[in-house]
């Protein structure tokens, strides 16, 4: 006999981010907006359509789109039941919907509401409490795409790291190296140079101008047994961007792993 979902969860919020309409909704509910600020994304772009978010080299996370109404509502349930090994009769889909309203002086908000209904067991309530922390500094990414490249496709560069010990001591360790002092300043790490866009509690983006223009976005999260997880983001914005991928990617991985953090880095 199968269990109904009876435990309701949701998460909401705003964000207001420059452009038009229609630039909000190119960079929301397309496979080359979304995989520019977020994942990369295939996305079949129409209600029904289906969708992929790559996690990973083998993992992501699948499902279809529910609301498609240009450029104002995008709706799609996400199956996370497949995606965590639970039981499909005791997790409904994780139900994203983006609300996308025009305000004065070139601007948009973009409403988002997340919710789905489960069976109360400790691991949900523990998983919707990370999804703020975990989704949220997306959205500044998004406001700089927006703001610098919007409609422009992305080449990706996507590194990470473990380390042991605390996400402050961390955090604080990626500020020095990368000279993440104040939102405004000139950066110069790894043959790369950039400005700071913002600087929040435990995440960063940095708006890059050589060798290749792009965002790189930069956090701090938990991991397991007790440490931190350091992540790099970048989203490339020309013609020489792949080439710059393949060529430096590995050495963007070794500056990472050899963060002088106190403590020795745990293995990936």
């Amino acid at each position: 006999m199968s269990t109904t979902p009876d435990v309701p969860y949701r998460l909401q919020f705003s964000v207001e981010v420059p452009g038009t309409p229609e630039q909000v909704w190119d960079a929301i509910a397309t496979a080359r907006g979304m995989s520019a600020w977020f994942l990369p994304t295939d996305l079949d772009e129409r209600e029904g359509g289906s969708l992929h978010f790559a996690m990973g080299p083998e993992m992501g996370s699948d499902g279809r789109i529910t609301g498609w109404d240009p450029p104002r509502r995008l709706e799609y349930e996400e199956d996370w039941a497949a995606l965590m090994g639970k039981d499909p009769a005791t997790l409904s889909p994780l139900t994203s919907e983006f609300v996308v309203e025009a305000t004065s002086g070139g601007t948009c908000v973009v409403r988002v509401t997340s919710s789905g209904f489960g069976v109360g067991a400790d691991w949900e309530q523990e998983w919707w409490d990370t999804l703020a922390p975990g989704w949220l500094p997306s959205f500044d990414t998004l406001r700089a795409y927006l703001r610098h490249f919007a409609g422009q496709k992305a080449t990706r560069l996507d590194v990470s790291a473990s380390f042991p010990g605390g996400e402050a001591e961390l955090w604080s360790t990626l500020r020095d190296e990368l000279g993440l002092t104040t939102e405004g300043a000139s950066i110069e790490v790894n043959g790369t140079t950039g400005t700071v866009e913002l600087i929040a509690e435990r995440h960063a983006v940095v708006r890059l101008t050589a060798p290749v223009p792009g965002l790189l976005s930069i956090g701090v999260w938990p991991d397991e047994d007790g440490s931190a997880l350091a992540i790099l983001r970048a989203s490339l914005f020309s013609a020489d961007a792949p080439d710059y991928v393949r060529r430096e990617e590995t050495t963007w991985q070794t500056w990472l792993d050899r963060l002088p953090v106190a403590s020795a880095r745990l293995d990936r």
